[in-house]
């Protein structure tokens, strides 16, 4: 008889580290650069790609295709003075089942954004599978000038396998600081099999919900109120009731927050990049351009 040893204790499946630095170049280029210090697989950067602007393009891989139930991973970015950069994954993140015995998948994200800068990160929608358990803890840190744009997409699973909701628990935790000041402080711990999703107090009807944060550090009121008022028209424009719902809401400080309820992904990754649009064009005078993707 083959004896079958028991787990004492959580196993965890896989630690995965991926660290950036990215700084500018001298006169007269002041072009992005990159610096890979740090990378354990599954997570992984390959290049990047300069733009037009002088800015990067900076593809995330997760190289086994997922997050598997016990994986630790840590990305953190820190950009110098003046850099802009744009980081992107090369599809969705895809949260497999949990598997006994083993910890919950966790993700640790922490950038660092240096005086004058900015970064675009622009991922994919976040795909819990039935029975996943995800733990997301996300930090921000700007500088005097400092700005960001960050979208984030849930979707309720994978819907062709009619797996709507079906994760066991999914925690989201997020704080945005402002020269050392918080702006944003949120907290969100799904569990729909104990609290359902589709009560009307949560999504109702809605099956996907997206997040957009805007923001650029020292920005007079002005701006802000007349960028308000631009993207509120736009949320009423783009707000079909039965199929998408857009809010719009203003920070303490040094920015915007946009927020979607919608029946598809695509409805919100169109809208959110419309909002992108303008919110660009107003504070940086310049267009805003989807990351290309690479596989």
């Amino acid at each position: 008889m083959t004896d079958v040893t028991v787990p004492t204790a959580l196993q965890q499946r896989t630690s995965g580290r991926l660290h950036l630095h990215f700084s500018q170049t001298d006169a007269p280029s002041l072009r992005t650069k990159l610096v890979v210090t740090d990378q354990q697989p599954p997570l992984r950067v390959i290049r990047a790609f300069p733009m037009k602007d002088g800015s990067v393009l900076t593809h995330l891989h997760n190289i086994s295709g997922g997050i598997l139930g016990g994986d630790q991973l840590t990305l953190s970015a820190c950009l110098g003075e003046s850099t802009q950069v744009q980081l992107t994954s090369t599809g969705a993140t895809r949260v497999y089942r949990h598997r006994e015995n083993y910890q919950d998948a966790f993700q640790q994200t922490h950038f660092v954004i240096g005086k004058g800068a900015l970064l675009e990160y622009l991922p994919d929608p976040l795909i819990p599978f039935a029975g996943a358990r995800f733990q997301q803890q996300t930090r921000i840190e700007l500088a005097t000038g400092a700005g960001l744009f960050y979208w984030e997409v849930i979707a309720p699973g994978r819907e062709a396998h009619d797996e709507l909701f079906a994760y066991d628990e999914v925690g989201l935790t997020l704080d945005i600081v402002a020269e050392n000041s918080p702006i944003v402080i949120e907290r969100m711990r799904l569990r729909p099999a104990q609290q359902s999703l589709t009560s009307l107090a949560r999504m109702g009807d809605y099956r996907y919900f997206g997040t957009f944060y805007i923001c650029k550090v020292g920005c007079a009121p002005a701006v802000w109120s007349a960028l308000e008022q631009t993207l509120f028209t736009l949320a009423q424009q783009r707000t079909v009731p039965g199929e998408i719902l857009w809010g719009v809401s203003t920070m303490p400080a040094h920015g915007m927050t946009v927020r979607a309820l919608s029946m598809t992904n695509r409805a919100i990754s169109d809208g959110f990049y419309l909002f992108w649009k303008d919110a660009k064009e107003k504070l940086y005078g310049k267009t805003a351009i989807l990351p290309r993707k690479v596989y």
